[in-house]
C-alpha cells in the first residue's frame, strides 16, 4: 500500500480524508490511523506547508503517533490528527475554523479533534458550534480539559527527571544543564518547572524574542535555534516541531540524553537506532509527551477531574523505565521498543 499510494509515512491507515471549502478557503487533512481502541482522537494544527503532500506527510506521521500515545496512556481512544493548511500569512477566521468543525461532523464521531500547534481553546470553541466531536474546550476550575499545553508540559517534566535518574544517576535536577529547543505552551512551562528545581538552562526558540524574555524571567541562558541541539548539555529537550533528529544532526549531538516533548523527533526509525549506537538515552516522544492528550480525552469521555487527570500523568515515568528496561533486555533502541510495545496495544502487534 505504501508505494501504491506514494506516501512513506502511510502506515495501513483507516482513512484519509482531504477537504476544501471554497467559500472559507479551508484546505484540511484528517488523517485516521487506527479506531482499534475507541475514537481517534488527535488535535488539529494549523500551519503553512510549502506543498500540500507535507500536509499529508504531517496528518500521516502525526495520527499514527496519536495511536501509539493514547495506547501506552492507557486511553480508550484510536490515533488521528487534523492539518489545517493555513496560507502564506496565516489567515484564521470563524468562517475557516466551522468549516473545519463541518468536516470533523461528517466523520460521524470517528475522529476527536482538540488544539494543537497554532491553535488555542478559543479555536476549539468556534469549532463546536459546527460539532460536538471536540475536547480541549474551556473548563470550570479543577475539571479536566482546557489547553493541554500544561498538562503536557507536566508530563515532559516528569519524563525529563526520570531520564536523569535512568542515565544520570540522580533524582535531584538542580545543577542538571538542559539545553530547551522551543519555549512555547510546552517548552515555557518545562523551563519554569525545571527552574523552580534549580536546573540550569539554556533556552532557543524560532523566536529569539520571546527565548530572551523568559530567559531573564528564570535566568537562564539563550543560544539560536539553530545552534541549541549541538549544545554540551546533560539533556536536550526538543519542543518545537519534528524530524530534527536526523543522521546529520544525531552525529553533532553533545548530550546523553534526549527528552522533550516535540511530536515525531525522529526523521526516520534508522534514527532510533542512531542514537542508541550513540549511547544516547532517549524518551520516545509520544510516551513522554502523552499529558495533553490525558487532559483532553478524560474531558471528552467524561472521565474524571483535573486530580485524575494529574494521577494519570504522574504514570508516564514508570512507562518510560518499563521502555528503557526492555532496551537493555533486547539491545534494541528505545523507539523501537515503544513502537513494538504500542502495535502490540492497537491490534497490530
Amino acid at each position: 500500500m505504501t508505494s501504491r499510494w506514494g506516501f512513506p509515512d502511510f502506515d495501513d491507515h483507516e482513512g484519509v480524508h482531504l477537504f476544501t471549502d471554497p467559500e472559507s478557503g479551508l484546505q484540511a487533512v484528517i488523517a485516521i490511523h487506527s479506531t482499534h481502541l475507541g475514537p481517534a482522537g488527535g488535535g488539529v494544527r494549523f500551519w503553512h506547508y510549502a506543498d500540500s503532500d507535507d500536509a499529508i506527510t504531517d496528518a500521516l506521521r502525526l495520527s499514527r503517533g496519536m495511536s501509539y500515545k493514547n495506547a501506552m496512556a492507557g486511553l480508550p481512544m484510536g490515533g488521528g490528527k487534523g492539518v489545517v493548511l493555513a496560507d502564506a500569512n496565516r489567515t484564521k477566521t470563524p468562517a475557516l475554523l466551522k468549516a473545519f468543525g463541518r468536516a470533523i461532523e461528517s466523520l460521524g464521531g470517528r475522529y476527536v479533534t482538540a488544539e494543537d500547534v497554532g491553535m488555542a481553546d478559543t479555536d476549539m470553541v468556534t469549532i463546536a458550534t459546527e460539532t460536538k466531536h471536540v475536547s480541549g474546550l474551556p473548563v470550570a476550575s479543577g475539571e479536566a480539559g482546557g489547553n493541554p499545553g500544561p498538562s503536557t508540559a507536566l508530563g515532559v517534566y516528569l519524563g525529563v527527571r526520570a531520564a536523569a535518574k535512568h542515565a544520570l544517576g540522580t533524582s535531584e535536577m538542580r545543577g542538571v544543564h538542559v539545553a530547551i529547543q522551543g519555549v512555547g505552551s510546552v517548552g515555557g512551562g518545562l523551563a519554569r518547572l525545571l527552574a523552580a528545581d534549580g536546573a540550569r538552562l539554556t533556552l532557543a526558540d524560532v523566536s529569539a524574542e520571546r527565548a530572551a524574555e523568559l530567559a531573564t524571567e528564570l535566568g537562564a541562558a539563550t543560544v539560536s535555534a539553530d545552534d541549541i541541539l549541538t549544545i554540551d548539555a546533560d539533556i536536550v529537550s526538543p519542543n518545537a516541531l519534528g524530524a530534527i533528529l536526523t543522521e546529520a544532526s544525531i552525529a553533532t549531538l553533545r548530550t546523553g540524553v534526549i527528552a522533550g516533548g516535540a511530536n515525531n523527533q525522529l526523521a526516520t526509525p534508522e534514527d532510533g537506532w542512531r542514537l542508541h549506537a550513540r549511547g544516547i538515552t532517549y524518551a520516545p516522544d509520544y510516551v513522554i509527551n502523552a499529558g495533553g492528550i490525558i487532559n483532553v480525552c478524560l474531558e471528552y469521555l467524561g472521565q474524571g477531574n483535573r486530580a485524575e487527570v494529574e494521577t494519570r500523568i504522574r504514570k508516564i515515568p514508570e512507562r518510560l523505565e518499563q521502555v528503557w528496561q526492555e532496551s537493555a533486555r533486547t539491545g534494541e533502541p528505545a523507539a523501537a521498543v515503544a513502537d513494538r510495545i504500542a502495535q502490540r496495544l492497537i491490534g497490530r502487534g
